[in-house]
């Protein structure tokens, strides 16, 4: 199988942080495609960030597909330009959230997000909501700018321990779910350290990944999802 993980914001590292993160689950045999948006922002943070991202997001798909991948991964918990892409390609697209949340609701009757800002928060509510999981799901930001999660000295990691202790402790959470593809790298720690499911988004998307084209299943194209019809040149 190949994954195309695409990353739709430019930052390069975070790429890595989560084709890292796609590779460490990934099935033998399974070849991850890292890509990351030539003309996204640098970090995604909230609705503004993920409209500019999705021209960029839409021609790495675009390429990715051409050359050979039969899936495709929206590295973004926004799930940004997730329906649009999905009516462009004819591979399968996930997004993290939606990947993320079915999976903690196989895990938990209830969890909660944890994700990076204010304006994020809002969002992945909107997205908890449309996928049906607002009775299950409560989601919290740790205050924590996208780009900190990159840096060590930034106290990201304090903050983010901060809102999972307040989620067990006031929402009843029986799992986490890790709200942003910059925490990645951080859900085997955590998960060891409190003792519950941590889910990740970029590691759930994988596995579902897979477990679709090992169905030879792909996107419906009747509907929601159905490509655009051409409209003709107007009469001269």
């Amino acid at each position: 199988m190949r994954l195309l993980v695409v990353n739709p914001n430019s930052t390069a590292t975070m790429t890595q942080k989560a084709v890292d993160a796609a590779r460490l689950v990934a099935a033998h045999g399974t070849d991850i495609i890292a890509a990351t948006s030539k003309t996204g922002p640098a970090s995604i943070e909230g609705y503004y960030d993920g409209a500019m991202a999705v021209p960029g997001l839409l021609e790495e798909i675009r390429i990715g597909e051409a050359a050979g991948a039969q899936a495709a991964i929206i590295a973004c918990f926004d799930d940004t330009g997730l329906d649009a892409a999905r009516t462009m390609a004819n591979i399968p697209v996930l997004g993290l959230c939606e990947c993320a949340l079915v999976t903690a609701g196989f895990l938990a009757p209830r969890f909660t997000v944890v994700t990076t800002l204010g304006r994020s928060r809002v969002l992945i509510e909107d997205l908890v909501h449309h996928y049906g999981m607002a009775h299950r799901v409560k989601v919290r930001a740790a205050d924590i700018p996208v780009l900190d999660l990159e840096d060590d000295h930034s106290g990201a990691l304090d903050k983010l321990h901060r809102q999972i202790e307040q989620a067990l402790m006031q929402d009843g959470a029986e799992a986490i779910v890790l709200g942003c593809a910059g925490m990645a790298d951080l859900a085997l720690q955590l998960q060891s350290d409190y003792g519950i499911p941590v889910v990740d988004g970029v590691s759930a998307a994988v596995k579902q990944a897979e477990a679709l084209l090992t169905q030879r299943l792909t996107t419906a194209k009747r509907g929601s999802y159905a490509p655009p019809i051409p409209k003709p040149f107007a009469d001269s």
